[in-house]
């Protein structure tokens, strides 16, 4: 795909991690509807368990930064926070049924391994002690490699661990001097060799295109090096530059951005070396080598998508989200916590729960949300399946989500796609601009909430 091409597509978007998107969050969800949903969330689909734990802390502020986090604050707060985590876990697990199959743990920040692992140790005995994961769930952590020791690696292989994600960024030092982040400590292959030696299922690492001081062949670079190391997966993330969220980026603004053309040029280089080298390009920023999980998941029609990344529908579960700013993800809506992280505490302290605000899908946003999923994950959507399974007609289906075949046109003559019957499957380079495609068949945003990112 030119660059031409994907400058034509790249236009401010959602990137569709849920749906709706987060902009469409209110207050006015409380914490009794959130108890309520809990325990509606027993007898809904999927029926498997997914445990989201944020850690809102790092040793340092990286400018790019979109997470919620801060600086760390101390031992001694952090103990509190940790306390408080457990509180708000057993106030869920008291409404839900645990002998239900736990699939997912992911713990995200900030940066989850900035604390003592003694803090993770004691949050994953409670867990351990609670639920019971299935033999090949997904038990998963953050790393930032400039505090990753070896014997960490260690430590959270005894706990459960089996997948670390690397978040390296870019490995051209002068790039994260910029942006104010530490390179890894120990080069990254040994990293990798001590997770292999420990058994653990994958390894990812995870990189930013965009950055102050990148430029296309200097991000080739960064790739090619990727490829050498050869993790299983590799996310390519797109550079969010959100300053009206996040104003430490105008940093970066007076460093100097890449040019836009800069940019796509850095997709497209990095989308070329990997498909071309073993991996297989998976949504629209995650490379794995073939026999990975998602490569198979996606051959087979069975990809998934949640505010963690792409994963398989046999791991795919109800995300319950604990600690500041975590989002429990039901088949009902959509569950915020306070995002400030002494509030948090606070809230937990009082009375166990933190719910601060969300969203609760009508019928129609679930079937608009399922549409989305199958374009966003699969790149494949059959009116007349889909319409089965959802229990509704194809005229239907249509209408919530505001098909129109000449809104798809304009992707079909650029080869993006091909439309046959009641059928719709994305072509190879479809994949790239997969967020604008599925912006087609979304008729809440001309409502026009919140400001978004660029696709591409």
């Amino acid at each position: 795909m030119n660059v031409k091409l994907l400058q034509k597509y790249n236009k401010p978007g959602p990137r569709y991690t849920s749906y709706p998107p987060a902009t469409f969050f209110h207050d006015g969800i409380n914490v009794e509807s959130y108890q309520d949903m809990l325990v509606q969330s027993n007898h809904q689909q999927p029926e498997n368990i997914s445990l989201y734990i944020h850690i809102p802390f790092c040793r340092q502020l990286c400018y790019f930064c979109g997470c919620n986090t801060t600086c760390y604050p101390g031992d001694e707060l952090v103990s509190r926070y940790i306390d408080a985590l457990i509180k708000e876990i057993h106030s869920v697990s008291g409404l839900l049924d645990t002998d239900r199959p736990l699939t997912q743990i992911h713990w995200g920040g900030g940066t989850p391994n900035s604390i003592d692992l003694s803090f993770v140790e004691k949050v994953m005995k409670e867990l351990l002690s609670i639920y019971k994961p299935v033999a090949k769930a997904e038990i998963a952590m953050e790393c930032n490699p400039a505090y990753l020791e070896p014997e960490h690696i260690d430590q959270l292989a005894a706990m459960g661990f089996n997948r670390l994600s690397l978040g390296i960024q870019d490995f051209n030092e002068e790039v994260l001097k910029l942006v104010n982040r530490r390179p890894s400590k120990y080069p990254v292959e040994e990293l990798i060799a001590r997770m292999k030696a420990n058994k653990m299922d994958g390894v990812n690492i995870d990189l930013i295109y965009g950055l102050p001081g990148q430029t296309p062949a200097s991000f080739q670079n960064t790739i090619e090096k990727a490829i050498a190391i050869s993790p299983d997966r590799l996310v390519t993330f797109s550079y969010a530059h959100v300053p009206w969220v996040k104003s430490a980026q105008m940093k970066l603004e007076e460093i100097g951005l890449p040019a836009p053309e800069e940019k796509l040029a850095m997709f497209e280089t990095a989308y070329n070396l990997l498909t071309q080298n073993g991996y297989e390009a998976i949504g629209m920023d995650h490379y794995a080598k073939p026999g990975d999980e998602l490569s198979v998941a996606l051959k087979n029609k069975k990809l998934h998508r949640n505010f963690q990344g792409y994963c398989t529908q046999e791991t795919t579960g109800q995300v319950y989200g604990f600690g500041a700013t975590s989002i429990s993800q039901l088949q009902g809506g959509y569950y915020q916590n306070i995002k400030s992280h002494k509030k948090y505490i606070e809230a937990i302290e009082q009375n166990g729960f933190a719910t601060e605000k969300g969203y609760e899908l009508t019928r129609e946003d679930e079937i608009r949300r399922t549409v989305i999923n199958q374009i966003m994950c699969n790149g494949f959507l059959d009116f007349d399946a889909l319409a089965k399974e959802l229990d509704t007609g194809v005229a239907q289906l249509k209408t919530i989500t505001g098909y129109n075949p000449e809104k798809l046109k304009p992707f079909a003559d650029d080869g993006l796609l091909q439309i046959d019957g009641n059928c719709i499957q994305l072509l190879q380079n479809g994949f790239l601009v997969v967020r604008n495609i599925a912006m087609e068949f979304d008729s809440l945003l001309s409502q026009g909430k919140g400001q978004y990112s660029k696709t591409v």
